[in-house]
């Protein structure tokens, strides 16, 4: 080949070379994107315990003069803001979405088995006690053949959201199957009727759910009782390690410990993110399938407010506790100014509905949904008339402004229902 064509040949491959590279990215970008229809959607009907606007897909919240308006950047696919002394529901989005609810779980197994097994028990470990605990489940390091108190292991639970401590205690509470009933059992009393227990330590598993409503339920009932507090409400502990055996003729050596801290990263923070003030729990969760999930109490200038958050995006670090305190700075500023699009019910123990009533509204709200997808954040249902408040609850909290990062820090405050008592703080410990 001569030169001359030589070099024509290169010019033409220059000059086509963006033609040809350019056509598939132009092909690319005039296809319609569909990936947002792949994506699960809330029902169109859910659940209307607690107010009618709050089975409605989509953002409720009832805006007027002197109302803030709601943070832009809240991607969960189900949240709530509701006062935990009046019960009122300040806002929410997706409330009764039935999603899988990851470690908050633990909150219901929590207000379920409490009150059974007395804190100072003992109980030495045993492999078929470890053996139903999920591959890859977060662990807080309980051993076969050593001894722990139960204090010790709703320790582990609430701080490391351990599913090796739930299995123990679930065993001594009479197994795994016994528990799973139990709780079921109460969330059907205090009208969590979107939540469906399958495994205690919210692992991911079919069926299992619950929804940002429920969560709100469940963490303000367990919030009335003492140890419940003090457990989702501390920082760090010591934890004990394993027992040794001694050596033939020696005493048995000194058992260590090793310290835990909560993993509720609005209490201790993390990665850059500060402690929230005026937090004193509750638990936080994440899993394959339920992606990350959290229900957080905090209060300020007598205020409490609850706040769940379920399956964010991941593109924000740590999004769900971000998105968590955004809620959160809005409902304090609201509070007082917002006419509330709903209510936390009371139990079914304290108005005197029956457990067939509850299961059948349970049957009848809602539905079994796919987890996932995510909904617009639109704030829908303005105007519309929202659901009476009729009972008061407990205020679960601190005194005013008290900040959290003290070690081992326990925040109480001594409530019953309906009506609160004085609000108390314990020194850290």
């Amino acid at each position: 080949m001569s030169a001359l064509k030589k070099t024509a040949l290169t010019v033409l491959t220059a000059a086509l070379l963006p033609v040809l590279t350019a056509a598939p990215v132009l092909a690319d970008e005039a296809a319609p994107d569909r990936s947002e229809d792949k994506q699960p959607k809330p029902p169109a009907a859910m659940s209307t315990v607690g107010g009618t606007m709050l089975g409605k897909p989509g953002t409720q919240v009832n805006l007027a003069p002197g109302v803030p308006v709601l943070p832009k950047k809240v991607t969960g696919k189900s949240w709530i803001v509701a006062d935990a002394e009046s019960g009122e529901v300040l806002a929410s989005h997706n409330a009764h979405w039935r999603l899988p609810p990851a470690s908050t779980l633990k909150m219901l197994f929590a207000d379920t088995v409490l009150p059974v097994l007395p804190k100072t028990q003992s109980h030495k470990v045993t492999s078929a006690d470890l053996a139903g605990v999920g591959e890859g489940s977060s662990l807080v390091g309980v051993k076969e053949e050593s001894t722990y108190t139960v204090h010790d292991l709703w320790m582990g639970v609430f701080l490391r959201s351990g599913n090796d401590a739930v299995h123990v205690l679930s065993e001594m509470n009479g197994g795994v199957a016994k528990t799973v009933a139990d709780m079921n059992k109460h969330a059907a009393e205090l009208k969590a009727l979107d939540t469906n227990v399958v495994s205690p330590d919210g692992y991911d598993e079919k069926g299992q759910v619950s929804s940002a409503y429920d969560l709100t339920l469940i963490a303000r009932s367990g919030l009335q009782k003492k140890d419940f507090r003090e457990y989702s409400s501390t920082v760090r502990v010591q934890f004990p390690g394993e027992e040794k055996k001694p050596k033939k003729g020696k005493k048995a050596p000194k058992r260590e410990t090793f310290e835990i801290q909560n993993t509720n990263r609005l209490l201790t923070g993390d990665a850059g993110l500060d402690p929230y003030k005026g937090i004193a729990g509750v638990k936080n969760g994440n899993t394959t399938n339920a992606g990350s999930t959290f229900t957080g109490v905090a209060e300020r200038d007598g205020r409490v407010l609850l706040v769940t958050v379920m399956s964010p995006s991941q593109e924000e670090s740590l999004a769900v506790y971000q998105e968590t305190g955004r809620l959160l700075d809005w409902g304090f500023a609201a509070a007082g100014k917002v006419k509330p699009v709903g209510e936390l019910v009371k139990p079914g123990s304290t108005d005197g509905d029956s457990d067939k009533e509850a299961v059948g509204q349970k049957d009848s709200g809602g539905g079994k949904d796919e987890a996932g997808g995510s909904a617009g954040t639109d704030q829908a249902g303005l105007g519309d008339k929202a659901a009476g408040s009729s009972g008061k609850g407990i205020a679960v909290a601190i005194t005013g402004g008290a900040l959290l990062l003290l070690a081992a820090a326990v925040f109480l405050v001594n409530r019953k229902w309906p009506l609160p008592d004085l609000v108390k703080r314990l020194p850290g410990r």
